[in-house]
């Protein structure tokens, strides 16, 4: 399959590295939070609460932003802010925030899950953001469990 299939997903994205890091969670979990905390360490903005994926020629997952979204990142008791986005970037990993009433994750995964998209598998990784470096920790969590860079 080539970039002619696509689906738009849930979730915020930054590329970082040349890599796209998904950040999935419900409504008011800090996907949003998360990702502006990566932006401000150097991280590109790529889609915040919707991301389009779809399959590059070579067969890695690309992250890019909607259209109707592309740039602007909402900052909860704030408003909507407009930023530069970042060029589709192949997808590295997905974090998934805590859901009420889920188990919280891991405390010290041994390797991330693997979850197919168009024809992908990528790495999953339960994340908890927490107060302590939650934009470093999400950082490390892609150097570890990332697909690597092609």
């Amino acid at each position: 399959m080539t970039g002619k299939q696509s689906t738009v997903i849930q979730a915020s994205a930054v590329a970082i590295a040349g890599r796209a890091l998904l950040v999935e969670g419900p409504p008011g979990s800090g996907k949003s939070s998360l990702a502006l905390a990566l932006i401000d360490r150097g991280a590109m903005l790529i889609g915040d609460d919707g991301v389009t994926l779809s399959r590059a020629s070579g067969g890695a997952l690309l992250a890019a932003p909607p259209p109707n979204i592309a740039g602007m990142i909402e900052l909860r008791g704030i408003g909507i802010v407009r930023l530069e986005t970042a060029p589709p970037a192949p997808v590295g990993l997905i974090l998934t925030l805590p859901s009420p009433g889920n188990p919280p994750p891991e405390r010290l995964p041994e390797r991330a899950e693997r979850r197919t998209l168009l024809g992908c598998e990528i790495p999953v990784l339960g994340f908890d953001p927490g107060t302590i470096a939650p934009a470093s920790r999400a950082e490390w969590a892609l150097r570890l469990h990332g697909l690597d860079p092609r």
